[in-house]
């Protein structure tokens, strides 16, 4: 009787369990979906609704939205709102859309939060669209932002190719954004080397902007991973590229800035790069060249490290003591391996006229005995020849 009880009581915990295990489920399905509307009808960066779904959660923000708490405008567009397609297309594998808790959820997100805003954009996104194989929070273990000018010059995308190059050889995520100019070199780069990189996109994931950027981007999402805290579908605007810049800024854990102007999307990553602690670097360029000013600016203030190659950034970017940049180091000269006395008498001999043994063991303060031997030892070097009237250089 007694095993029947407690088998019966096993049952009722079992269930009980699958219960709680049930509800937990659905719940963590409706701030999925929650965070899924939120990212459709929201403004990407909004820092007043990033703050409300760190405070109430995100199925109560979508709630004061319906209810027109945020504007006439913002519930009209939830209400309107139907995930099925997204979903849909979810489930056929053509995107991914990561949350807070999710394996691939990048945690250093968390630090956009807590801050004041950058030209009215800051917080945490409302979840993540990925498109493509890479694993993102993989990829984001060993990462560095590559920034800078759209009217870029030669000069810039040749610095961001061959730096990106290299990052991605040793085996560094290169990361930036997509457009013209520097992003796209330092996306080239990479793949020259076999990757891996991701785009961070001021669009959907599966809208190509710029356009004549399409073969890049599919080549990026075909073996690597495209990032946007926007849907599918979604068009880019001048606000959602700052906002976009605070996402390549967060999940790095370091940013070169290759040329910018004064004003720019760069300097934007650079601040946010700032605010949230991570390494910032920059590479100097022309003194007369506008998209030298960023870069210098941030070196002159001390708000960036100067780099000068990918060894250099590897060298900021890894743990104490670990990739050690080589010492940059001049032409070896024969004359490097000369003692003291040796190398006194090699700078006594004059390289037009014919000079003396016993005047260069003069000037170079050594005994005449010992000047012959050095010469001696030169002459059979080759670093000297002898005539009539004495000794000069070859």
């Amino acid at each position: 009787m007694e095993s029947g009880v407690r088998a019966a009581d096993d049952q009722r915990g079992d269930a009980g369990d699958q219960l709680a295990d049930a509800d937990q489920d659905q719940e963590q399905d409706r701030q999925r979906r929650a965070r899924m509307a939120l990212s459709c009808v929201a403004d990407a960066g909004d820092p007043a609704v990033a703050l409300d779904v760190e405070r109430l959660g995100p199925v109560e923000v979508l709630r004061s939205i319906i209810a027109g708490k945020q504007g006439p405008a913002l519930a009209e567009r939830a209400r309107r709102l139907d995930l099925t397609d997204l979903q849909a297309a979810i489930a056929a594998g053509r995107f991914r859309f990561v949350v807070p808790g999710d394996d691939e959820w990048p945690d250093q997100l968390a630090d956009l939060s807590g801050h004041q805003p950058i030209q009215r954009r800051g917080g945490m996104p409302y979840g993540l669209w990925l498109r493509g194989p890479g694993e993102l929070t993989a990829m984001l273990r060993r990462s560095v932002a590559v920034v800078g000018s759209r009217a870029s010059s030669s000069y810039g995308d040749a610095v961001a190719t061959d730096i990106s190059y290299e990052l991605a050889d040793a085996g560094w995520t290169v990361v930036s954004g997509g457009a013209f100019g520097i992003d796209a070199a330092a996306h080239h780069g990479a793949l020259g080397a076999g990757g891996p990189t991701i785009a961070v996109l001021a669009c959907g994931v599966d809208v190509s902007y710029p356009s004549s950027n399409s073969s890049l981007f599919a080549a990026i999402a075909r073996d690597h991973l495209v990032v946007s805290e926007l849907p599918p579908g979604a068009h880019p605007t001048r606000v959602r590229f700052l906002s976009r810049n605070r996402l390549i800024a967060a999940m790095t854990v370091g940013t070169i800035v290759v040329e910018a102007a004064i004003r720019s999307g760069a300097r934007n990553t650079a601040n946010w790069a700032s605010l949230c602690n991570r390494r910032l670097m920059a590479v100097p360029g022309p003194i007369h060249s506008a998209q030298s000013m960023t870069p210098h600016l941030l070196i002159r203030d001390g708000a960036a490290a100067m780099i000068t190659s990918a060894a250099e950034a590897l060298e900021l970017l890894s743990a104490a003591g670990d990739g050690l940049a080589p010492l940059p180091v001049g032409e070896s000269r024969p004359t490097d391996r000369f003692d003291e006395v040796r190398l006194a008498v090699y700078e006594a001999v004059p390289r037009r006229r014919h000079r003396s043994a016993g005047e260069i063991a003069l000037l170079a303060d050594v005994s005449l005995q010992r000047c012959l031997a050095e010469l001696a030892s030169l002459d059979e070097a080759g670093m000297i020849e002898s005539g009539p009237f004495g000794w000069r250089l070859r």
